[in-house]
C-alpha cells in the first residue's frame, strides 16, 4: 500500500502534466510489474531509472524497497527540480539522487556499468531503450521494460547481442526482462539522439 506521501507527490506530478492521465493509483499499481521483477534484487543493489518522469517507478521502488539505492534519470530539467522535490518530501535523500541529463550521456559517464537493474516505463521503443540502457548494466544486471503483452517479436535476439543482452527466462507479466551477458561495446550508446533516428534494430 502506497504512502500518502507518494500518492500526494505523483498526484501534484499529474496536476502539473509529468504524469499521464488516469488516477494516480493505476500508475502505481502499474509498477507493481517492476517490483516482482526485483524480488530476487539483493539489498545495496543500484537501480536506475531512466526516463522518470514522474517518478513512475522510480519512487515507487524507493518506497517498496528502502534496501535500494535509486538512481532516477530525466533530461529535462523541469521534470528532474520535481523529482528532487519529491525525493525530500519522501525523505529518501542519501538514497534517491536525481540525475538531469540525456540518457546517452549519462551511459558515457561515471553511472557506466554501475547499475544492477535499470527499469524503463514509457522511454522509448526496444532498441532505444535496449542501447540507452545496456551500457548502464553491471556484469549479471538487469533490464526491466513496461511491456504491452503479446509482443515478444519487438526485442529480437541478434539486436539485443549486439550490446551484450538477451531475453531473460524470467517471465513477471506487464514488463519485459533482458539480462546482461557480456559488456555492451564502448561505441554505445552513440551521439545524442541518434539511437532513435537510426535505431538498431
Amino acid at each position: 500500500m502506497s504512502s500518502p506521501a507518494l500518492l500526494d507527490v505523483l498526484e501534484r506530478a499529474r496536476r502539473l502534466g509529468v504524469l499521464g492521465p488516469g488516477p494516480v493509483q493505476e500508475h502505481v499499481g502499474h509498477a507493481q510489474a517492476f517490483l516482482r521483477a526485483l524480488d530476487r534484487i539483493p539489498a545495496g543493489s543500484r537501480v536506475v531509472d531512466l526516463g522518470s518522469g514522474a517518478g513512475v517507478p522510480g519512487l515507487v521502488i524507493a518506497e517498496e524497497r528502502p534496501d535500494l539505492e535509486l538512481v532516477l534519470v530525466d533530461a529535462m530539467e523541469k521534470r528532474a527540480a520535481l523529482l528532487r522535490e519529491a525525493v525530500v518530501a519522501l525523505g529518501a535523500q542519501g538514497r534517491v539522487t536525481v540525475v538531469a541529463d540525456r540518457a546517452e550521456v549519462v551511459g558515457r559517464g561515471p553511472l557506466r556499468g554501475s547499475a544492477d537493474v535499470v527499469v524503463a516505463r514509457s522511454f522509448g521503443p526496444p532498441a532505444v531503450v535496449a542501447e540507452c540502457a545496456a551500457p548502464l548494466l553491471a556484469d549479471d544486471g538487469l533490464l526491466v521494460v513496461s511491456e504491452p503483452p503479446g509482443r515478444p517479436e519487438r526485442w529480437p535476439a541478434e539486436g539485443l547481442a549486439a550490446l551484450g543482452l538477451r531475453s531473460a527466462e524470467q517471465f513477471v507479466p506487464g514488463v519485459r526482462v533482458l539480462d546482461r551477458v557480456s559488456p555492451c561495446p564502448d561505441r554505445y550508446p552513440r551521439r545524442n539522439g541518434v539511437p532513435a533516428k537510426r535505431p538498431l534494430f
